[in-house]
């Protein structure tokens, strides 16, 4: 018996630590306003496979399946579309509207470190604001999360109506630059050599090839540099690229937000700007997060294109961000208190009286049955537990605990009430009943 490939069981310190990862990024979703969503798994695939979703790379790694009643069905590759599917089904939903969402997502492509096939998403989206203020907000939140997880980052980017426009005044035919901007953005990953042999393979000019590869050749310098370069300062994508850039600057953002001329993102729905996160020691290769501009998706999905739903949204790529964090050593969360009941009949009040400390929000364990005392002191002395309850025949009859301070070495008489203050810190010091 074994997993899936490309899937994996998550328990002990590391879902701690992907608890605590998940936590960060919800706390800072909602403190940028963000509102929460869960959308379904499981999606028609006409919808997955629209030409307006992920593109033929994506569709490829796609979960199809076929339900008891012959519908043709697939498992959400990504967040994206189901959240456009959402936005498109409740026209009365207001907009601006800003939402994130952590939920499995499935992909059968190829597996390695930090890429599984079925694996968590981390996504925030903003719907109906045009304009860099919703791009330049969501990769503040980026570099901000990565600030608070201690992880050193770059965010690239760039504008694909930009890239288009570079092409363009390449002489790239409009046919042929989806599928050169693919190519530009595996630049890092195969180098100049590779991408020469797979431009050999479209339908280029030799001069408009052999521009491409003196283009890749030149030091990218400052964005004005470069579209100045290029010839192409004043078009649509320039000027999109240049208000995020000035807005970046005035956040305090350009040393982590660093432009680069070559980045598409592997998915066709990008209408403008788009970025995606690295470690930025390089030591780690694999995607941290990423997303962009998606202008024409709702509108296509309600049939109606004339109708803008101007979208921008984020990604976190939690695989990956756990594949950097397995190295550091954590430890799991312990109990404040320990109950332990001597003896069989003592499971009884032992329960309930970790029940009254439960219900204060106090995290709470319950020691079996038959365990040697000793061995259970040890025991929570070795986890770090400050607070042992023991509950004797004694103690029962009085409806009374004795409740033993680890640190202090110290130990006393009380009431559960009174046991609940003293570990809040409540108690008076005599140890009188100061319960209600």
């Amino acid at each position: 018996m074994q997993n899936v490939k490309g899937t994996y069981d998550f328990f002990g310190n590391e879902q701690a630590i992907r608890r605590k990862v998940e936590t960060t990024l919800r706390t800072l979703f909602e403190s940028y306003d963000f509102d929460e969503m869960n959308s379904t798994i499981l999606n028609e695939l006409e919808l997955l496979a629209s030409k307006y979703a992920g593109g033929d790379e994506i569709l490829k790694e796609m979960y199809q399946l076929t339900d008891q009643g012959q519908r043709k069905l697939g498992l959400r590759y990504d967040l994206t579309i189901p959240f456009a599917k959402v936005i498109a089904l409740n026209p009365g939903i207001e907009l601006p509207y800003k939402r994130y969402e952590i939920g499995k997502v499935f992909r059968d492509g190829p597996v390695k470190k930090g890429r599984l096939r079925e694996f968590l998403q981390c996504d925030a989206d903003v719907v109906g604001i045009a304009g860099p203020q919703a791009e330049a907000e969501l990769m503040q939140l980026a570099a901000e999360a990565f600030r608070r997880l201690e992880i050193p980052v770059v965010i690239r980017w760039n504008n694909r109506k930009l890239l288009g426009e570079t092409l363009e005044s390449l002489g790239v035919p409009a046919e042929s630059r989806s599928s050169v901007m693919l190519t530009l953005d595996k630049l890092d990953k195969i180098g100049r050599e590779g991408v020469l042999r797979e431009l050999a393979g479209k339908e280029l000019s030799a001069s408009a090839a052999e521009s491409i590869v003196r283009l890749t050749e030149a030091p990218v310098g400052n964005f004005e540099a470069w579209v100045t370069a290029c010839g192409i300062a004043n078009g649509d994508g320039a000027n999109e690229a240049r208000a995020l850039a000035k807005l970046l600057e005035r956040l305090g953002l350009h040393s982590v937000c660093r432009f680069d001329p070559f980045l598409a993102r592997g998915l066709s729905f990008y209408t403008g700007t788009v970025y995606e996160i690295f470690d930025a020691s390089g030591r780690f290769t694999s995607s941290l997060g990423g997303g962009g501009r998606y202008d024409n998706i709702i509108g296509q999905l309600v049939e109606r294109p004339d109708i803008a739903y101007p979208t921008v949204g984020l990604s976190f790529g939690m695989e990956s961000i756990m594949a950097m964090l397995a190295e550091r050593p954590a430890t799991l969360p312990q109990p404040s208190v320990l109950v332990v009941p001597i003896g069989e009949d003592m499971l009884a009040p032992a329960l309930e009286t970790a029940a009254l400390l439960r219900a204060d929000g106090i995290r709470t364990a319950v020691e079996p049955i038959g365990r040697k005392l000793k061995k259970s002191l040890a025991s929570a002395s070795v986890r770090g537990i400050r607070w042992v309850v023991l509950i004797g025949e004694n103690e029962a009859a009085a409806r009374q605990v004795q409740l033993k301070d680890m640190t202090e070495k110290s130990e006393q008489r009380l009431t559960p009430a009174q046991a609940l203050d003293w570990v809040k810190g409540a108690a008076a010091p005599n140890g009188e009943d100061t319960s209600r």
